[in-house]
């Protein structure tokens, strides 16, 4: 995947979105259940019901982008539908795509120092 730029604001749509909706339909879904513009260069994830897989929007300031990933094994890690809506940083985003568990990293302890 491009990676994503810093500045880039990231929402998920929490709980599940019906995978078969292309970009128009994922486009009103950023403006209605998101309340967010969906020309206004901020990336959108969705994610199927059974996890597997997501669709990623985002405008160019051309025209609607759309990636689609879906995983050989495991599932992507999901807020639950209550949340509404989660905003990412870039770093979580590019863990969410890589499907590792952006809100429970288990990072590596720091190297002791030899004295």
């Amino acid at each position: 995947m491009i990676g994503v730029g810093n500045g880039v604001r990231v929402y998920l749509a929490c709980g599940v979105t019906d995978m078969r909706k292309g970009i128009s339909g994922l486009a009103a879904l950023a403006q209605d259940r998101l309340r967010q513009d969906p020309t206004s260069g901020a990336l959108f994830a969705f994610r199927g019901r059974r996890g597997d897989r997501i669709k990623l929007l985002t405008w160019d300031g051309q025209g609607f982008c759309l990636y689609y990933k879906v995983l050989e094994t495991g599932r992507f890690p999901w807020p639950s539908p209550a949340d509404g809506v989660a905003r990412l940083t870039a770093a979580q985003m590019a863990m969410l795509w890589e499907g590792i568990d952006w809100r429970r990293p288990s990072w590596s302890a720091p190297p002791s120092r030899v004295a």
